[in-house]
């Protein structure tokens, strides 16, 4: 199993609510609980603003990496988005390549997005 953990952090100084320009940073930690290593090829995001607006990301690896994890070890990355509302949500999915050459997906859980207190 491959764990993926996500914080997200509205960053406030590079927004502006007026052009519709949201931004969020996000740090991800990749955590290889499988018994064997396992390589991050490619990944797929679905990013969705509060109007329903859908955004897919596709490319190799993460900010430049793709990092070979041996059992038990993390990789920590941080990246950003940028929404036109001020809440969202992203998910999406990494695909790995393990020690035999197979490949598989890991799953990134959906997370919100949303500018700190926006709601009362």
């Amino acid at each position: 199993m491959i764990e993926v953990r996500v914080v997200t952090k509205y960053l406030a100084d590079q927004s502006d609510a007026g052009e519709e320009r949201f931004v969020f940073a996000y740090t991800i930690t990749i955590t290889n609980r499988r018994s064997d290593s396992a390589q991050l090829l490619n990944r797929h995001w679905v990013i969705t603003d509060a109007t329903g607006g859908v955004e897919e990301v596709r490319g190799e690896g993460v900010v430049g990496h793709q990092p070979d994890l041996a059992p038990g070890e993390s990789f920590e990355y941080t990246s950003g988005a940028i929404l036109k509302t001020p809440v969202g949500t992203m998910e999406g999915s990494y695909e790995f390549t393990d020690g035999q050459g197979g490949r598989f997906n890991a799953a990134i859980p959906v997370f919100s997005l949303s500018v700190p207190n926006l709601v009362h």
